[in-house]
């Protein structure tokens, strides 16, 4: 997959706990180097982590994301460490604060500046998952408290980022970011570029730079896009995400899909490493056969 440093598996199909590990287990097997697993409203996305990580013994887990605005920092900071212990050390804790049609539309809560509220979460989960007692009191939450899991290091923490300022606090308070929707012209000139100077500027380490790609090797790339459209109509409505289009000149999520032939999804997913982007987590789209051709062409190896 060219300069792209780690291949993954978004793992997001509405399926059954058992069918989820084994996806899980069979990326292990494929030699790819993570699962990630959305927030959505079905499986816990942590607990799952947890569940895989006592079953599949090596490969990285991920999380993309939690809803900031539905989890304060504390509760948290004990769930991830809980599991970074049971999983080893392999979890990667990706956060962000969603979407003001899910924050207030779903959970009735506040969506009321969205970047202030990222920047003291940040603030306080960063301390919180060192193993450090926190007193905060800021503009949009407080919190007190230490959260003490014994043998639990912090795990590297990640902020779905599109935009400059969301970016700046991945660079800043964060490891990195994960993205989801953003081809690789837009992490190349824009996003890779953001978050790398502002991890620089507050003397931190380069960043991850998580990309999240829907892709399918199919002989009918039509067809698998208007199955996306029609999937993904009411998130195509969010404001984020119709920025984040409008910067890639595209007018559906469904245009952000990498969908053809072998060589042409491979060509197209080695452009996101020489865009800058070191961890590649693919989604597989397409029916059941479709889907494993995607999975075995990202794969090290067989399973």
């Amino acid at each position: 997959m060219g300069a792209v440093v780690k291949i993954g598996l978004y793992s997001a199909r509405p399926q059954g706990l058992e069918a989820v590990v084994e996806e899980a287990a069979v990326a292990e097997r494929s030699g790819l180097d993570s699962v990630f697993l959305p927030q959505l409203t079905s499986w816990d996305a942590l607990t799952v982590a947890g569940l895989i990580g006592q079953r599949v013994p090596r490969i990285g887990l991920g999380t993309a994301v939690v809803r900031t605005f539905a989890s304060h920092p504390l509760a948290l900071a004990g769930q991830a460490l809980t599991v970074q212990a049971a999983v080893g050390g392999r979890l990667t804790l990706g956060i962000g604060p969603s979407h003001r049609e899910i924050i207030e539309g779903q959970y009735g809560l506040s969506y009321d500046r969205p970047a202030r509220h990222v920047r003291e979460y940040l603030q306080v989960l960063q301390p919180l998952l060192r193993g450090e007692t926190v007193d905060f009191r800021g503009e949009t939450l407080a919190a007190t408290g230490t959260v003490d899991v014994p043998g639990a290091e912090a795990p590297s923490v990640l902020v779905s980022a599109l935009g400059p300022v969301m970016l700046r606090l991945a660079g800043e308070l964060a490891d990195g970011t994960v993205t989801v929707w953003t081809g690789a012209d837009l992490l190349g000139d824009d996003i890779v570029p953001k978050v790398t100077e502002a991890a620089r500027r507050a003397g931190r380490p380069s960043p991850r730079v998580v990309a999240t790609v829907m892709a399918g090797v199919t002989a009918d790339p039509g067809r698998v896009r208007e199955d996306i459209a029609a999937r993904f109509s009411g998130a195509g409505a969010f404001a984020s995400y119709r920025r984040v289009l409008a910067a890639q000149g595209k007018s559906g999520l469904e245009d952000t899909v990498v969908a053809g032939s072998e060589e042409e999804v491979a060509a197209e997913l080695r452009r996101f490493g020489d865009a800058g982007v070191t961890e590649l987590v693919i989604s597989p789209v397409g029916d059941e056969a479709e889907r494993a051709r995607t999975v075995k062409l990202v794969s090290v190896h067989d399973a």
